[in-house]
């Protein structure tokens, strides 16, 4: 049986450092924290492999080649190298891991369509010796080309695909591929394809063809008719990259302003806030101010004529105790109702009274100059506060100013940024029609005889048991008995199918059929390509400091310990090449064994595929 071994996924650049990660002819495992580009370097290889569509990254954005390292089954190495988001596939005959500026030996289309001549699929599987082999499209017995893109869906499987409800075997889940997808797995597991169509369109199907392709002439036109430039994709998105990074600068400078906005408004609130409580505690201090100010004057009043009594009684002698002032009488001789009693109490209560209000009023005196240092304290702040609440209600302004430009041109770009989207839509439908139209065209007549519908239970057996058996390996709870089901076009496994299990148990399931389908290919000599890429085959979620065990979310059935450990260890006795993609830690004897990458934080991992911003790339 032949081969593809993957040698090494490269992303390089002139003015980047090189982002690449090496694999093992057996077994490679690529484990460490999340959000580090190992789910990216699972659907890299699939987009290098034919696929369509890759979603980049923020971390490869200025990186210009995508290299794809491969050797064939005779030990030739070759190189893929394409360009992120075009459709050609550069193709040498040499195993490149840098910046690639020699020419290509040939080209080929990463897209196969009922047109082409010369793809990556018509070349990979003319090596491969499958070229030959054909599949059935429809009920009626149409048949197309096996492409490559039919067996990369079997054997590698990005994370969203391994835990997606949909069954293994489906492309979508639209109804249009079913047909196709069962007369994949009917040519994996018999070897049996389906023969060219010979006799032709009947009259009726080619009336039926000819409208098909007259009504899709019209809807292309009409769409071609509502793009508003004569951009191709290309262009589109070269402009819509240029766009999105003024686009973002804007947005930065926005959030900045706004920010610095806001601060200023919530530091003027404050201001506002502490200021109208200076100026209640000023009123307040001002009114005591004016309370105490008046009975100081009381007080003075007081003494002052305290003293005008004291003064007019020593003038008449009114406060003298001894020889009367009136009838010169001594003392002792004065009579008892003399008026020696009256003056002595008065001249005493003068003197108590004058001796009262001075102590009063020296009480008075510090609480006064309290309120006074108060006021001054209070009078100064407020000013600053004053000052504060202008220069704030003109920075406020200042940005409001800036804002409003900003924010004007940033619309603009939008709406300009929602037209090249509508007119990239508009491509990607007509795009679509087109290759629609491509295999209306392309699409062989009704064979002479009906082609053979089902697996036969024999064969269906002999997968079933594999499966089973790798199950088994794996030590994988709660499932008795596990089958593809044809009918359904599904696994059943524990007496329910895969699409109602368990996000963990889903993602095992998935795995194990790969797994099994490329084992039971590999035994009995049918088209595979010989390697499995797994992403997330046993789901568990690991942070950069968070522990790698533990069992994913929701799920309902464990994803113990002893199936990872036996996951792994099952996969070194792999007769092809495996290529796993998982946070969690493998067991030391399989790191031992296996290829690895390490991605993460710890000491001793890479940072992820992409090297960290402050990494220099060494030489010129």
């Amino acid at each position: 049986m032949a081969d593809l071994r993957l040698t090494h996924l490269t992303y390089a650049s002139a003015n980047k450092p090189l982002a690449t990660v090496d694999f093992d002819p057996s077994l490679t495992v690529v484990y460490g924290a999340s959000d580090t580009g190992k789910s990216f370097v699972a659907e890299s290889i699939e987009y290098m492999l034919g696929g369509s569509k890759l979603n980049l990254v923020s971390e490869a954005e200025g990186y210009s080649q995508i290299l794809l390292g491969l050797e064939l089954d005779d030990g030739t190495p070759l190189t893929l190298l394409r360009v992120p988001e075009t459709n050609t596939i550069h193709v040498h005959w040499a195993d490149l891991r840098e910046l690639v500026t020699r020419p290509s030996d040939f080209d080929v289309t990463a897209k196969h369509t009922a047109r082409s001549k010369n793809s990556l699929s018509q070349f990979l599987l003319g090596h491969l010796g499958w070229d030959d082999l054909r599949i059935r499209t429809n009920d009626a017995g149409g048949t197309r080309e096996l492409r490559l893109s039919d067996l990369v869906h079997l054997s590698v499987i990005p994370e969203n695909r391994m835990v997606d409800k949909r069954s293994p075997v489906l492309h979508s889940s639209s109804a249009n591929g079913k047909t196709a997808a069962a007369s994949v797995m009917r040519l994996l597991l018999t070897g049996e394809g389906d023969a060219e169509a010979t006799t032709g369109m009947n009259a009726g199907q080619r009336r039926v063809n000819k409208g098909q392709v007259s009504l899709l002439d019209r809807i292309i036109l009409d769409l071609q008719n509502k793009l508003s430039t004569s951009e191709n994709v290309q262009e589109l998105r070269d402009r819509h990259r240029r766009l999105q990074t003024t686009i973002d600068g804007y947005s930065r400078a926005v959030e900045t302003i706004t920010q610095q906005h806001l601060n200023s408004v919530a530091e003027r609130m404050s201001v506002t806030e502490e200021l109208a409580g200076i100026e209640a505690r000023l009123a307040e201090v001002g009114d005591l101010m004016s309370r105490f100010t008046l009975l100081e004057k009381q007080y003075r009043s007081d003494i002052d004529r305290l003293v005008m009594v004291t003064e007019a009684g020593n003038l008449l002698g009114f406060f003298k105790v001894g020889t009367c002032v009136f009838c010169g009488a001594e003392p002792e001789h004065q009579h008892p109702d003399h008026s020696e009693r009256e003056t002595t109490q008065l001249h005493l209560a003068v003197e108590t009274e004058m001796a009262k209000t001075v102590s009063l009023l020296d009480d008075l005196r510090p609480t006064m100059r309290d309120l006074r240092s108060q006021l001054e304290e209070l009078s100064s702040r407020r000013e600053e506060l004053k000052a504060s609440a202008a220069r704030l209600d003109a920075d406020i302004s200042v940005t409001r100013g800036r804002l409003a430009p900003l924010r004007e041109d940033m619309d603009q770009h939008l709406e300009v940024r929602s037209a090249i989207e509508r007119d990239l839509d508009l491509h990607q439908r007509i795009e679509e029609l087109e290759e629609r139209r491509s295999q209306l065209d392309g699409e062989a007549a009704t064979p002479a005889h009906r082609p053979a519908d089902y697996i036969p239970n024999r064969t269906l057996s002999a997968f079933d048991q594999v499966l089973q058996h790798t199950l088994e390996a794996w030590k994988v709870p709660s499932v008795e008995y596990a089958e593809y089901d044809q009918y359904k076009m599904e696994i059943r496994a524990g007496n329910r199918l895969r699409a109602s299990r368990g996000k963990g148990i889903r993602s095992v399931l998935h795995s194990a059929f790969t797994t099994a389908l490329a084992h039971y290919c590999r035994e009995h000599d049918r088209p595979h390509p010989g390697l499995v890429v797994l992403d997330s085959p046993v789901v568990t979620y690991r942070g950069p400091h968070s522990d790698p065990q533990g069992d994913a979310p929701g799920d309902d059935v464990p994803m113990t310990s002893t199936v990872v450990d036996h996951f792994y260890r099952n996969m070194l006795t792999f007769p092809g090449q495996v290529i796993i993609f998982e946070n969690g830690d493998p067991p030391h004897d399989v790191i031992a064994q296996a290829r690895t990458h390490r991605f993460g934080l710890q000491e001793g991992d890479r940072v992820g595929f992409f090297p960290s911003r402050q990494v220099k790339r060494a030489g010129p």
